[in-house]
């Protein structure tokens, strides 16, 4: 019964209280584990050996902790017999009500395809073991049934494969949807595409793994494990398997054999929630994959055992990809987000580890890396973001590959590097496949210090343009070399690489969308489908014959798709698409083959789109559509927060637009059996508004509307309110209320059973029970509180139910549950955003907490909701008929088809007929589905493409809308609006001024008529004035206004005075025509010296470098290194030959010993199974010359006979036994003692590291017996051993020797190398000697001019130091001269500011100012002044002030300056008199400093003139110089020189011959020709690049120049204006400058005046803190006095403190003499324990003596032992 009332009443508590019993049933994935819970009759297969390794965990302890689907399902595998029969054991009977109710079914099993369902299966060879066992019998029957799992050993694959999920105790067939086709590509997944053979490709569709035949475009699909998705798929080598690595919780990886699909292996817990990447080995017995986020867990797998080898985490941060390295199996390399890893499996002291090694990028820019390639060599080569190749090399990067010109490899990141028959292949994002040389790579190395190689490609294929290629594989086609290459952007292309003639171009075989599907709409009339996606494309499709037929690329990508209603469109030709940037598009379909022109087409398609109008409602994007019930309406929604209304019979016209409280998500017209037609708008912060039917204006009523917005709208809105926290409080009340209930009952029952057994004994103890009980009852937790989250729920999407009310999913907090709501009456007054309204009923939806709804549609009759969730799952809930409250949305079908990650299901969307299910997710895929039907569907079904209407060829195409700036209509009638005001108010505003300009006429006819009236009538200006204060007001405002613009314009007045100040400052700066960049002239040096100019010395214009001149003094210490470096060459030979010689001693030691043990063996064997014992070799005396000198008894005693028998002889007989050789090898054997150098300590220890050790038997002075079998047996194993031991001696003394003899032939090609370094040596020795000689000639002539030279440099040196301080002190002369002059002329412009304007004795002043009078000086200034008039410079810098005064002198000559005439100010007498003294002071000073300026002038002439012979002489030293270098070089010319060479090393040949003269050869290294040939090219291209750039700067060049005229007119123009300007204000050009040097600077003096006030008061400041600093000094004297005292005070106390502590000490010492020695207590205690110890030593005795009694047979049990102790005790006690 659903409730009528709101949360509050009655009604809806039961409604709670109904969903609180739903709420018990179990979750889905809950059921599903119990329905896959059958325990298998076989546990999991393992080695016998096998460990648990880094941590793996057994599958018996996962099955406890883990209670997911994957493990379940796991534990319920059970491998068939060949038979097909399932071995079954009595644990199969236990399951649960409804539990195996989809996995007992054989009709649904059938219903796989062909391929999955005809299965094969072979032999396990295992036993069983019955579940019933006890745990640890379990243990130990599994420890024996642990052996090796069989290479015929399959999987079941029908209990692997994730089934849908039904509600139990229902009707719901398990096939009630089944895949009929994929239409999706999942384009940006990595490694996306493999290849089993020629014509089957495999890809991943969400929880599908598709194979795709490549020639009859058939699928095949295999459904994942886990259900969650899968990770990656990898192909076997050999092609014969395939691994599929699912996602999940601890997901497995599963091996299928190829072709039969059988699953083969499953390994598990790699990883805890998805795999990355998987790759097999070369020969493809080990697997490698990484998992994803959180772990990155890398793991090495035998796969074939289904065990991890080798377990670590690879990263802290995402890994793409992993591989084995082809040439080395143990090396892995694994690249991802920002890093790149090389690892090695290596065996260490605990085992085999990985180690990995991560690259480290140095100076280049970190980067993600999505493709490499492992070397041969062990180097690797990778891609980056930035388009360029790295080779890594030892963990760094040894070099990075670019282009020519430092272009990058590719324009984006590389995805993928192969190696393919000698060559490099790189995929890049920019569509390109580029062909690179193998070998240039793996030796390219850096050449500068940039880092960069630049190398060029091969070849290059542009596969198209927008392109992104992600990887390729290569296509096993023979004689073709044909590439799969998956394109990100939504494509599967066919690359031919041969790159010949008859190359194929490139085929796109499949095109897809690329990202997340928007929107899917299916046609009203047959099995057509049209979607859309964010990649600006629309695709139709047949689904009923899987075929896709046409496809439409815009410029912005389609986020909602409708197909046009047949009561719009009959023929169901039309789709209606919504696009990102607002615009909205319609689309008609038809066949083109129903068309009557076919000009130009090469092939008819089955379909074709085209363009038929197109409008703008919007801007932003374009989210909802909806046609009206009876299609007279559209309504669009969007971002934009509008509802835009259009008349569709009348061309789309529009009616008019509502605003949306927020973002509108879904738009949904009311069904016919409402009574009115009105719009559920549903926003996705949390608003549902409902708009009635827009009331359509008339075509006359529109012209006036300014804009589209309906404002009297009546509009009901519902805003949401969270709900949820209630409805768990209402269930938690209602479970404890329950259990009141139930502890009540069993209170009551226990209280009458009491009562019936002991009456009121029974009521008493009943009640004493209870007061325990309520004693001992804890609080109840608080119930839970109510909760609102901060932010809405997003509204996900919802449906009408009945007039006024919807039902509606939400996402976020409020998920989990369908929420019933109904709209309040509509109130205009009210406020949307303070309106909170509450659901009036709810329905729980199982397992959606956390995958809510995201989309909702019904089939025709409504009695199946389909749902789309968020994790990609697809709910199909079974309904009665006319149900709107959904009272029956209990029973339900679930199943994971999308990834359930990213793969939101987006849209989804029925056949006109009910036979077909569309779903469109966010990972790209598209799944149609058929429904579970009666009606069989029939193969070779298809859809009716609608015919074209007549004349559509003809029609023209409406121009699209491509700008997305465009104007939306709203916008547009706006500005058309807008626009039309402008128009009014500009034709107002021409109108007015028209007036104005008429009054304005008028009121001059006025004036003139004025101006003729007599005087005494006409009238003042001021009395045409209507109000005096309307001027006044007009000139303030203006004013104002004024001011304003230059507050505004004040920083671009400021900004224009910098760049002029800097531009003069730059011209200021403008260097000469001759002048030269110092860096240009050090680079020119730089490059004369080092740039590789080889003159050879013998050329007669060879100038010696500075740095290459010789001296006797240098070649003597050359000399003495090759003499150091001989002599250290010698000594580490003789150390060699001196460890090789102990080497000798040690391995004759060793020789030795192993002959005397070889020995001892042969006398214990029979004389027919020895072997000859091996010779030990000998010493030679000549190997230890040390020992020469060291003799014995033995040896003189020798000596002595041998000198007898010489003088008896009397003649020396010398016995010669050398070796010829310093170190003899084993050639010599050993006679007598002369060779035997060993000792015992060397025998013994040689005989203790023996291997094996030997046991000789001792004669036996019993009688022989005839030896027992087992002694026969022990003799016959001793001589086994025996005679083995003595072939292992030999052998090792075998190799012994060998490898000396090896150690002595290397060391003898080391001395012939040397003995040939030596002699070289010898013969540079020679040469070095001879030029010393020759050197010690010519040193006594080049010191001399040396000296010279040196000289004359330090004197021309000074001498430009004079000659620039002279001109430093210039400067300074001129500078000063300038200060005096500004000084004069600010003394004449002072005065004349003084005098004033119009002031008649100005003349007469200014004469006295400017008279020049004789003042007492020294005679030399008037001598001197015919000197000045001699200067240079004197007319130059002479005043105009001066000029005018000699002028007036000769004007009038005789005038009184002693009296000031009558009427002239005094003061102004007086000042000129004193200015008058002021100018002479300053002339006099012009006048002293001119003297000096001339003087130095005069100097630096001397200078100059000393400089230039100073640097004459000075080339002249430097040439004879150089001259003498010259000859003394020529003369070293002369001495010869020995230069062994090989005949490779000569090239100079002549008619193939080496000629018998070389005098004209020329010896030179390889390295110089290299860097000769390399310069060469640098010139050249420095030359190009030069060129260029003057090409370049003489086209600036001319450019500055144009602009430099362009500039000097628009000069010229300004100065004209400027000109005009001044003379019509002043009528005259005007010397701004200088008229504003002659203006009194008042501010000046007020801030003259300012600072001697401030330094009045600054001075009485510091007097003021002077006498403050002497008070605080004084103080500080006191402190230190006191502070003092105090010290010596401390001091005292110190030393007697020190006093006081040594009498202390000395009082301590003699008190404690009294207590030194042994305690008398300590004595004695320590006696009793020695009695003690005794007493327990004979206690143990005793008890071991009667413990051995004991244990003899027929002992006698005595009393126990006592000690003589505790004998002596006892008669004491008794």
């Amino acid at each position: 019964m659903r409730p009528t009332a709101r949360p509050g009443s009655a009604a809806l508590e039961e409604g709670w209280r109904c969903l609180g019993n739903r709420s018990k049933r179990r979750p889905p994935a809950d059921a599903v584990k119990r329905g896959a819970a059958a325990v298998s009759t076989f546990e999991e297969m393992k080695e016998p050996d096998d460990q648990d390794t880094d941590g793996e965990k057994s599958v018996t302890s996962k099955s406890d902790g883990k209670k997911s689907l994957r493990s379940s399902k796991s534990e319920s595998r059970s491998p068939v017999q060949e038979d097909n029969t399932f071995l079954e054991d009595d644990t199969d009977e236990t399951f649960n009500e409804g539990e195996g109710s989809y996995l007992e079914e054989d009709s649904d099993e059938e219903r796989l395809e062909g391929s999955l369902s005809s299965f094969q299966y072979d032999d396990l060879q295992s036993t069983t073991v019955p579940q019933q066992t006890p745990a640890p019998a379990v243990e130990e029957a599994e420890e024996e049934v642990k052996k090796k799992i069989s290479e015929s050993f399959f999987y079941d694959y029908m209990e692997l494969a994730s089934m849908p999920f039904v509600t139990l105790d229902s009707n719901i067939p398990l096939d009630l949807l089944t895949l009929v086709h994929s239409f999706g590509y999942d384009c940006r997944k990595r490694a996306n595409l493999q290849l089993l053979d020629d014509s089957i490709a495999i890809y991943i569709a969400g929880n599908q793994l598709i194979f795709l035949n490549l020639k009859t475009k058939e699928q095949i699909y295999l459904r994942s494990s886990s259900g969650e998705g899968i990770g990656v798929i990898g192909v076997h080598p050999h092609k014969t398997y395939f691994t599929v690595a699912e996602k999940g919780s601890f997901p497995d990886i599963i091996i299928y054999e190829y072709p039969s699909l059988r699953p083969y292996r499953i390994l598990r817990d790699g990883t805890e929630k998805g795999y990355a990447y998987v790759d097999f080995n070369y020969s493809g017995n080990l697997l490698a994959s990484v998992g994803s986020n959180p772990d990155y867990t890398l793991t090495i797998w035998n796969w074939k055992e289904e065990q991890p080898i080798l377990r670590t985490k690879a990263f802290s941060q995402e890994v793409f990809k992993v591989t084995f390295n082809p040439d080395n199996e143990e090396q892995l390399t694994t690249s991802g987000s920002g890093h790149i890893k090389f690892w090695e499996m290596a065996f260490t002291f605990t085992g085999l580890k990985l180690q990995g090694s991560l690259g480290r990028f140095g100076k280049t820019i970190t980067t993600d890396i999505e493709g490499y390639m492992e070397l041969p060599d062990g180097k690797v080569l990778s891609g980056s973001e930035w388009g360029n190749m790295l080779l890594w090399e030892g963990g760094l990067i040894k070099v990075e590959l670019c282009r020519g010109t430092s272009k990058s490899c590719h324009n984006g990141p590389i995805n993928q590097i192969m190696l393919y028959e000698g060559e490099v292949i790189t995929v890049g994002s920019d569509g390109y496949v580029r062909i690179w040389d193998f070998e240039t790579i793996d030796t390219a190395d850096v050449i500068d210090e940039t880092g960069l190689l630049e190398i060029e490609p091969i070849n290059e294929l542009q596969v198209d343009k927008n392109v992104n290629l992600f990887s390729m594989i290569k296509m096993n086609e023979t004689g073709n070399n044909f590439w799969l290459a998956q394109d990100a952007n939504g494509a599967i292309w066919k690359l031919d690489l041969s790159f010949s003639n008859i190359t194929q171009d490139p085929e796109c075989l499949f095109s897809f969308h690329s990202g997340a599907i928007e929107a899917v709409a299916v046609s009203p009339l047959t099995y057509l489908m049209a979607t859309t996606a964010l990649d600006c494309s629309v695709r139709i499709y047949d689904f009923a014959s899987k075929t896709p037929l046409a496809q439409m690329k815009f410029k912005q990508g389609g986020t909602a798709l409708v197909w046009v209603p047949r009561m719009v469109n009959f023929t169901g030709a039309q789709i209606i698409v919504g696009f990102e940037d607002g615009v909205v598009r319609i689309l008609e379909l038809y066949d083109p083959k129903g068309l009557t022109i076919f000009a130009g087409r090469k092939k008819i398609l089955d379909a074709d789109i085209q363009l038929k109008q197109v409008f703008k409602p919007h801007t932003a994007c374009v989210t909802a559509l909806a046609y009206e019930r009876d299609g007279e309406i559209l309504a669009t929604g969007s971002k934009d927060q509008t509802v835009f209304f259009f008349e569709v019979e009348r061309d789309y016209k529009p009616i008019g637009y509502i605003n949306t409280p927020g973002p509108v998500c879904q738009l949904m017209w009311s069904p016919m059996s409402h009574p009115e037609s009105t719009l559920l708008i549903m926003c996705e912060n949390g608003y549902i508004l409902e708009a009635p039917l827009p009331t359509i204006k008339q075509e006359e009523d529109d012209h006036d509307v300014v804009s589209y917005e309906i404002k009297d709208m009546c509009i009901k809105c519902f805003h949401f309110s969270s709900v949820k926290s209630k409805i768990l409080r209402l269930i938690e009340i209602e479970k404890r209320e329950r259990q009141r209930e139930l502890k009540e009952k069993i209170r009551e029952e226990r209280r009458n059973k009491l009562a019936a057994e002991m009456g009121e004994d029974g009521e008493k103890e009943f009640q004493e029970e209870e007061e325990e009980e309520e004693e001992e009852e804890e609080e109840e937790e608080p119930l839970p509180e109510i909760f609102i989250p901060s932010t809405p729920s997003p509204i996900l999407c919802g449906f009408y139910s009945e007039p006024g009310k919807f039902w509606v999913s939400l996402g976020g907090y409020d998920s989990g549950f369908l929420y019933h709501c109904e709209f309040p009456p509509c109130d205009e007054s009210s406020d949307f955003k303070e309106q909170k309204d509450e659901p009036i009923d709810v329905r729980y939806l199982a397992d959606t907490e956390d995958n809510p709804i995201q989309t909702i549609t019904f089939n025709i009759n409504k009695v199946m909701m389909f749902c789309g969730m968020k994790n990609g799952a697809i709910r199909v809930y079974v309904l009665n008929q006319n149900d709107p409250s959904l009272t029956s949305l209990v029973d339900y079908w679930h199943f994971n088809m999308h990834d359930n990650n990213y793969g939101c299901i987006k849209s989804i969307a029925s056949s006109f007929d009910d036979r077909f299910l569309v779903t469109a997710g966010a990972d790209g895929n598209i799944f149609v589905f058929n429904i579970f039907s009666e009606f069989m569907l029939r193969k070779d079904m298809k859809a009716k493409v609608p015919s074209p209407r007549f004349g559509i060829e003809t029609e023209p195409i409406p121009e699209d809308i491509e700008d997305p700036k465009a104007y939306s209509i709203e916008n547009a009638r706006r500005k058309r609006e807008h626009d039309k005001l402008m128009k009014e108010v500009g034709e107002i505003k021409a109108q007015k001024r028209e007036q104005i300009k008429a009054l304005r006429s008028e009121f001059c006819k006025l004036l003139e008529m004025n101006e003729k009236l007599p005087k005494h009538m006409q009238f003042k200006r001021t009395d045409f004035d209507v109000d005096s204060q309307i001027r006044a007001e007009m000139h303030r405002k203006t004013a104002f206004k004024i001011q304003q613009v230059e507050k505004e314009l004040a920083w671009e007045k400021e900004k224009h005075e910098l760049g002029l100040m800097k531009l003069k400052n730059r011209y200021k700066s403008k260097p000469g025509d001759d002048y030269e960049d110092p860096k240009d002239l050090q680079a020119i040096k730089e490059a004369q010296v080092y740039m590789g100019d080889f003159n050879l010395k013998t050329a007669p214009d060879y100038k010696i470098p500075e740095h290459m001149r010789i001296n006797a003094a240098k070649k003597e210490e050359e000399l003495g290194h090759l003499d150091s470096l001989v002599h250290g060459n010698k000594r580490h030979m003789n150390k060699c030959i001196l460890s090789l010689r102990d080497l000798k001693v040690a391995v004759v030691e060793e020789i030795q010993c192993l002959v005397e043990e070889l020995k001892n063996i042969q006398l214990t064997l029979h004389i027919s199974k020895h072997i000859p014992i091996p010779k030990i070799p000998q010493i030679h005396p000549e190997e230890v010359p040390e020992k020469r000198f060291q003799y014995d008894e033995e040896t003189l005693l020798n000596f002595k006979q041998q000198q007898m028998k010489s003088n008896d002889e009397k003649s020396p007989g010398v016995e010669q036994t050398g070796s010829g050789g310093p170190v003899g090898g084993f050639l010599k054997l050993s006679s007598g003692k002369d060779g035997d150098l060993t000792t015992r300590d060397s025998i013994s220890r040689s005989s203790k590291a023996s291997t094996f050790s030997l046991d000789i038997p001792k004669c036996l002075e019993f009688e022989k017996a005839e030896p027992t079998d087992v002694e026969l047996e022990i003799m016959k194993r001793d001589e086994i051993k025996h005679v083995y031991m003595q072939q292992y001696l030999v052998n090792r003394i075998k190799e012994l020797v060998v490898t000396f003899d090896a150690e002595l032939r290397l060391l003898r090609h080391q001395k012939l190398k040397l003995d040939t370094q030596m002699k070289l040596s010898d013969l540079h020795h020679v040469t070095l000697f001879q030029e010393i000689l020759l050197l010690k000639n010519f040193e006594k002539q080049e010191n001399v001019l040396q000296e010279r030279v040196n000289s004359l440099d330090k004197e021309e040196q000074y001498m430009q130091w004079k000659i620039n301080e002279t001109l430093k002190e210039m400067e300074e002369k001129k500078n000063e001269i300038t200060k005096l002059q500004e000084q004069e002329k600010a003394l004449y412009a002072g005065f004349q500011a003084a005098i004033g304007e119009n002031n008649k004795f100005a003349n007469f002043l200014m004469k006295v100012l400017k008279k020049k009078i004789k003042r007492v000086k020294k005679k030399e200034v008037e001598g001197d002044a015919d000197e000045d008039e001699e200067s240079e410079e004197s007319s130059e810098e002479e005043s105009s002030l001066e000029s005018d005064e000699d002028e007036s002198e000769s004007e009038d000559e005789v005038f009184d300056d002693s009296i000031c005439p009558t009427n002239c100010d005094v003061a102004l007498f007086e000042l000129a008199l004193q200015l008058r003294e002021k100018r002479l002071d300053i002339e006099e000073a012009l006048v002293e400093e001119k003297k000096i300026v001339d003087n130095l002038k005069k100097e630096y002439d001397t200078l100059s003139k000393k400089v230039k012979i100073v640097a004459t002489n000075l080339n002249a030293a430097e040439e004879a110089l150089e001259a003498y270098q010259r000859e003394k070089q020529q003369r070293l010319n002369e001495l010869l020189v020995v230069i062994p060479l090989k005949l490779h090393q000569i090239e100079y040949v002549v008619f193939g011959e080496i000629p018998s003269d070389l005098s004209g050869t020329l010896v030179f290294s390889n390295h110089a020709l290299r860097r000769l040939q390399e310069r060469i090219r640098e010139l050249q291209e420095e030359n190009s690049k030069q060129q260029k750039l003057n090409k370049e700067w003489r086209e600036r060049r001319k450019q500055l120049i144009r602009e430099k005229r362009e500039m000097t007119k628009t000069i010229h123009k300004m100065e004209e204006t400027v000109r005009q300007l001044m003379i019509s204000k002043f009528g005259r050009v005007v010397n701004l400058e200088a008229l504003q040097t002659l203006s009194v600077n008042t501010t000046l003096e007020e801030l003259k005046i300012r600072k001697l006030r401030k330094e009045l008061a600054n001075a009485k400041e510091m007097k003021m803190w002077e006498e403050k600093i002497a008070q605080m000094r004084w103080e500080l004297m006191m402190k230190t006095k006191e502070h003092t005292r105090k010290l010596y005070q401390m001091n005292d106390l110190c030393i007697e403190k020190k006093k006081l502590d040594s009498r202390l000490n000395t009082l301590q010492n003699q008190q404690g003499n009294a207590f030194q020695g042994p305690r008398e207590a300590d004595v004695v205690a320590r006696e009793e324990v020695t009695e003690l110890i005794q007493l327990q030593a004979e206690r143990i005795s005793a008890l071991k003596e009667e413990i051995a009694l004991l244990r003899r047979k027929g002992g006698l049990i005595l009393p126990p032992i006592q000690s003589p102790r505790e004998k002596e005790i006892q008669p004491a006690d008794l």
